[in-house]
């Protein structure tokens, strides 16, 4: 494995950590509050990411394409026990990305064929802003680690400008003339700190 890879599969696991600490920390009377992400509640925001460790396994290790899989992933993940379907989930997505060979792999995505590193680095940055977002839902800490925010704001500046457009992401917000890089990365995709 190429340093690269296993700081990537650091990276990633250490993404999963962290939101895997944050849906800990959701009481049972918060799985329907309000989150960052218009329109979703924690439930919401939570299925959404276990949904997105759900498609690993087959996209990554089967090789398989989206159309193969389907719906498949569609509607509630998460069952009467979200916490145990998100550890089940990431479980899966972490085993998945840590297979021998797996970061020289070719995945099949929605808009076309990406390589497995990728994959990865988009995997992390949606697990490292969303841990904010979930954080901010429940009131847990903001904080996020400096590693994983610098790998997520070097992996989405060169297309923020196109995020946008999907219309899947809010409007950058402008950052302040001293912002953080945490600032920076949540400001870009259209969250206000």
């Amino acid at each position: 494995m190429t340093t690269d890879h296993r700081t990537l599969l650091e990276r990633h696991g250490e993404a999963l950590d962290l939101f895997t600490d944050r849906v800990h920390a959701v009481r049972a009377d918060q799985w329907d509050a309000p989150t960052p992400c218009t329109d979703w509640t924690v439930h919401d925001l939570v299925n959404h990411l276990a949904s997105e460790q759900l498609w690993v396994p087959p996209l990554l290790r089967d090789g398989a394409t989206t159309e193969s899989v389907g719906d498949a992933f569609d509607g509630d993940m998460l069952g009467p026990d979200p916490v145990a379907s998100w550890d089940t989930a990431a479980v899966a997505a972490r085993d998945a990305f840590r297979e021998e060979g797996a970061l020289d792999r070719t995945v099949h995505l929605s808009f076309g064929d990406a390589s497995a590193p990728f994959y990865a680095g988009q995997m992390i940055t949606d697990l490292v802003v969303h841990a904010w977002d979930l954080s901010r839902a429940i009131g847990a800490d903001e904080t996020l680690p400096e590693a994983l925010v610098d790998f997520a704001l070097a992996e989405v500046e060169p297309y923020a400008a196109e995020l946008e457009k999907s219309g899947l992401f809010a409007p950058a917000v402008e950052p302040p003339a001293d912002a953080d890089a945490r600032t920076k990365l949540l400001n870009l995709l259209g969250r206000k700190v």
